[in-house]
């Protein structure tokens, strides 16, 4: 049986209970009132018989005679007269006079006229009104006993008594429609309970979609599992835009506190990310802190009813850097290949000038060659770079700034001694410099320049940029890490992502990278960058 059956079942039951318990406790409430009722009418109309100052007369004289009344003389006397109006009128079973000593002076049984009463009258002629239910000879009846005091004799004992009683059926006439309208009630409160059940099982249902809670903890335990399981950050968001999960991955790279709870529009995150789940597409390259990530966002749909949306969170920015490493990489591989090929064909001169046994044409081609360096790079000064990578990496650069009309030279001060052991983070640091350096330079006017220098000193290697572009404007942060959607980069010096990653891993190294001069009094912006443990000190190799 379902879920939902057993609480429906278990509500009917407990609304039948509850209905059955209040019907009971009316009935018993009513029947209470109705007797009351009838105790009540009794007592009144003994009373007003008991006041009567005719029958207080009469019966003061019959109980001044010590004879006992004769039966004949009672059937047509006045106090029969007056009990059988009374009874008449007031529908009661009975109304019943009696002197002093319990002698029927009026009974509607004129047979037993004269006789004593057959119930005890003893506390009505100690001046007490008795109200009870009893068994009498006319049948059990409610009935009311009021004493009868002689007229104009205050403080004397009563007389006689005055007895009224109601049948128990006419009691309860009225029993039946008490009981008709309780029984209504109870079946209109269980029709409300029943349809009341019925409508919070079906909100229950359309809240849980039709799943019984054994199947909500499997999914809790699912959901669990999955959102601590994968490295993806997951934020789930209902209809209204209020986040209902976010995994501790996507609160951790989101930067989010407490998110869960609280509409996304309240967090502070940054426009793309609404932006994303708005348009409802991969969003790539935001930058959230010091992460780049990849957003992705779907709208969820159960049997055709939108139940919200679901944000995909990843975290590009170690496959970035990896991305800017291995195009430094291969900028050196090509430098190298370049460098290979080119001693190729030196070797191949050398050897034809041998074979041609022009021993003397050989030597000098090849002293000419020495002179000149291993490769022919368009680098001004790349003589002062005498470590072979950074020499390689350099005059690969230097190739593609000219392609795109920049001069790349190597300033006076460069100074090298040591060897280069953190080949990939120096290739990646640099390339990114020099690569926003020449977009800068092209957008500057005549002559496109970019000025490198490198120095080391210890482990450290020290490198200053300066391009010939139109430098940095006044306030804005090249190291923000705007998005490529937003405009509030310098779209000169790269969009942020470039300079934000190398800064990382700069002080990854226990270094950095910053802007030593945003706009020179010629053109151009000057970037510094400092990168520990990636020099090898010159004769430490020999120490050892």
């Amino acid at each position: 049986m379902r879920f939902a059956t057993r609480v429906l079942i278990l509500q009917l039951a407990t609304v039948a209970a509850v209905v059955a318990v209040c019907t009971a406790v009316f009935v018993y409430l009513g029947v209470q009132q109705l007797r009351a009722e009838s105790e009540a009418s009794a007592l009144n109309i003994a009373r007003t018989v008991a006041e009567d100052p005719e029958v207080r007369r009469l019966v003061a004289e019959f109980s001044a005679d010590p004879g006992t009344p004769d039966a004949a003389d009672l059937r047509g006397g006045e106090l029969q007269l007056i009990a059988t109006g009374v009874s008449d009128r007031t529908d009661a079973l009975f109304v019943v006079i009696a002197d002093d000593h319990g002698i029927r002076l009026a009974h509607p049984n004129q047979d037993i006229l004269g006789q004593q009463v057959s119930t005890p009258f003893d506390e009505v002629l100690a001046g007490h009104e008795v109200v009870d239910w009893e068994l009498g000879t006319l049948g059990e009846s409610a009935r009311a006993k009021v004493p009868v005091y002689a007229p104009a004799r205050a403080g004397e004992p009563p007389v006689g008594e005055v007895s009224v009683g109601f049948e128990r059926a006419s009691v309860f006439d009225d029993l039946p429609a008490l009981l008709l309208g309780i029984a209504v009630a109870a079946a209109a409160a269980l029709a409300i309970g029943a349809l009341a059940a019925l409508l919070l099982r079906r909100r229950w249902e359309r809240l849980t979609l039709g799943l019984q809670p054994e199947e909500l903890v499997g999914l809790v335990q699912n959901q669990a599992a999955v959102l601590d399981g994968v490295g993806d950050g997951v934020v789930a968001l209902d209809t209204s835009g209020v986040v209902r999960v976010c995994n501790e991955t996507a609160a951790r790279m989101l930067a989010l506190d407490d998110p869960v709870g609280r509409r996304l529009d309240e967090l502070d995150v940054p426009p793309e990310v609404r932006e994303a789940i708005a348009e409802r597409r991969p969003r790539d390259g935001i930058v959230v802190g010091d992460r780049v990530l990849y957003l992705d966002a779907h709208p969820v749909v159960r049997d055709g009813r939108p139940l919200g949306d679901v944000l995909i969170v990843r975290d590009r920015t170690d496959l970035i850097a990896i991305a800017e490493r291995l195009e430094t990489v291969r900028a050196m591989t090509s430098a190298l290949r370049v460098q290979r090929h080119e001693f190729a064909n030196r070797l191949h001169v050398a050897t034809g000038l041998l074979d041609a046994d022009r021993a003397a044409d050989a030597r000098a081609f090849l002293a000419e060659q020495l002179g000149r360096g291993p490769v022919d790079f368009p680098v001004d000064g790349l003589e002062r770079v005498s470590e072979p990578l950074l020499q390689s990496f350099v005059g690969a650069k230097a190739i593609e700034a000219g392609e795109r009309g920049v001069a790349l030279r190597v300033a006076d001060d460069t100074l090298l001694l040591g060897a280069l052991i953190g080949a990939e983070d120096v290739a990646a640091v640099l390339g990114n410099l020099v690569d926003n350096a020449i977009t800068a330079a092209v957008r500057g006017g005549e002559p496109r320049e970019v000025e490198l220098a490198l120095l080391d000193a210890g482990d450290e290697l020290v490198v200053t940029v300066a391009d010939s572009g139109p430098g940095i404007e006044p306030g804005v942060d090249v190291f923000a890490g705007s998005s490529p959607s937003t405009d509030g980069a310098d779209r000169v010096h790269g969009h942020g992502l470039g300079l934000r990653l190398s800064r990382e891993l700069a002080r990854r190294r226990g270094g950095d990278v910053w802007v030593i001069e945003a706009k020179r009094s010629d053109g151009g912006a000057v970037f510094g960058a400092r990168l520990a443990g990636v020099m090898r000190p010159a004769g430490e190799e020999t120490a050892r």
